[in-house]
């Protein structure tokens, strides 16, 4: 096989047969074995990535490429546990640290949860940079290491191992540097294979839409979202998704440390006014992990759980046992708020009265990001102290000099471009606009005839 006669044939909208998409999947593979003789370079993939990006493909393409993924290196086997195997996946969002509440939450109920995750993609946050910002804890595990803490807590929040998936580590950092990140297919056959090469038996996808989506329009997110309910249904893990919103961020915080703060406050008990929603989207989100796990009859009964389990502090010691069991340091959790020291500080205000009637969630982003939370260039370091607080939702009241964000950066510097990137993301008008649901539908393999 020629890597050109492949990039030409999926260029001119022809479908790849299923030898030619293993074909790409090895020579991305070997990406990561610099020593090994290479298939193709890099900027063919990048071609062929494009490629697929203009045409899209089939659902026959969509699972070998989902498959030849999966299994382009180690898969992991939860089975030895005894326990079901589930995990929650959200399609990337700004303030999104819900991963850290449904995790122990679910844990805490019996089910084993072995979540592989990524780090920050485009104007999105990055959950493995979020637990960077955690001294000492490990997100690079072995096999054999992920076994021992699901054994010791139930519940691992890694990375992908050298040998895990390797094809998509390649594929993922490429798409963000060729703007190919916003494609339905690669986005499917990126978070299924990670999620299916964790052997898992169930799985709950979050898929955003708005504008801090990467799929902006209901109708995109619909069509991600069923085409990663067919795949896992078709690979034999019963899937889920839930289409929430994201045309504003969720919680008051966004960022790396300031993430994990608001977890350990929702965990703890603590309820601002402002996290109301990330608690909202991370109940539904378990209790449909409890549900298809066997642990509550239906979703309702799941979310009822879920709460029990948050309520009595089961879920927030889980949380501790697996920073532990990771090697990280349970003490920063006591007091988050004296471990966050950013290097500069800005809040800035409102300049005139009205209602916050919409927010570009997309430049929310772009600005957490600028601060330091995200990367400009892949492999960058990121500031674990960098991100922003909220201190204003959709359809609030706005009073003239009204806090409205606050900036944490590293240094002075730093805050320029993002609160001018803040100022043009907030509207301030005499109406107070539409707030849009937190929750738009859910897809299971009962209705996904009905949707498409």
């Amino acid at each position: 096989m020629h890597i050109v006669d492949i990039i030409r044939k999926k260029r001119d909208g022809r479908e790849l047969s299923d030898s030619e998409i293993r074909f790409v999947v090895a020579g991305a593979a070997l990406q990561t074995r610099p020593e090994m003789p290479q298939c193709f370079s890099e900027p063919q993939l990048a071609a062929w990535l494009m490629a697929v990006f203009i045409r899209g493909l089939t659902a026959a393409e969509l699972h070998s490429l989902t498959t030849a993924m999966r299994f382009s290196g180690e898969v992991f086997d939860p089975s030895p546990l005894g326990k079901f195997a589930v995990d929650k996946h959200s399609t990337g969002g700004v303030g999104d640290s819900t991963s850290f509440i449904v995790a122990p939450i679910v844990a805490a109920a019996g089910l084993a949860i072995p979540m592989i995750s990524g780090r920050a993609l485009g104007h999105t946050g990055g959950t493995l940079d979020k637990l960077d910002s955690i001294p000492g804890y490990r997100t690079q595990l072995s096999l054999k290491e992920m076994m021992r803490v699901l054994e010791q807590t139930g519940s691992t929040l890694v990375g992908q191992t050298k040998n895990l998936v390797p094809a998509d580590r390649v594929l993922y950092a490429m798409r963000d540097h060729i703007g190919s990140v916003e494609s339905p297919y690669l986005i499917c056959a990126s978070i299924m294979s990670k999620k299916l090469a964790a052997g898992l038996n169930g799985l709950v996808l979050d898929v955003k839409t708005g504008s801090g989506a990467f799929l902006k329009s209901q109708q995109e997110a619909l069509h991600l979202a069923l085409l990663m309910v067919q795949t896992g249904e078709a690979s034999g893990t019963r899937t889920v998704a839930v289409l929430t919103d994201m045309n504003q961020p969720l919680g008051r915080f966004s960022g790396n440390w300031v993430e994990i703060w608001e977890a350990g406050d929702v965990l703890s008990g603590k309820r601002h006014p402002l996290c109301e929603d990330i608690l909202e989207v991370s109940l539904t989100l378990a209790g449909w992990m409890l549900h298809i796990g066997g642990k509550a009859e239906t979703p309702q009964a799941g979310w009822r759980l879920a709460e029990e389990l948050l309520h009595s502090g089961a879920a927030l010691q889980n949380f501790k046992a697996m920073v532990k069991a990771q090697g990280g340091d349970v003490c920063v959790l006591e007091n988050p708020s004296a471990f966050h020291k950013p290097g500069a500080t800005k809040t800035f205000l409102a300049s005139h009265s009205g209602y916050l009637s919409s927010i570009d969630c997309e430049r929310v982003g772009w600005a957490v990001q600028r601060l330091g939370a995200g990367r400009i260039k892949a492999g960058e370091p990121v500031d674990p102290h960098a991100g922003i607080e909220m201190h204003v939702k959709l359809g609030a009241r706005i009073a003239p000099r009204q806090r409205l964000v606050t900036m944490f950066a590293s240094e002075p510097e730093k805050l320029v471009e993002p609160e001018n990137l803040l100022r043009e993301a907030l509207a301030i008008t005499e109406e107070p606009g539409i707030v849009p649901p937190l929750i738009y539908e859910y897809v299971t393999a009962t209705n996904t005839n009905e949707f498409a």
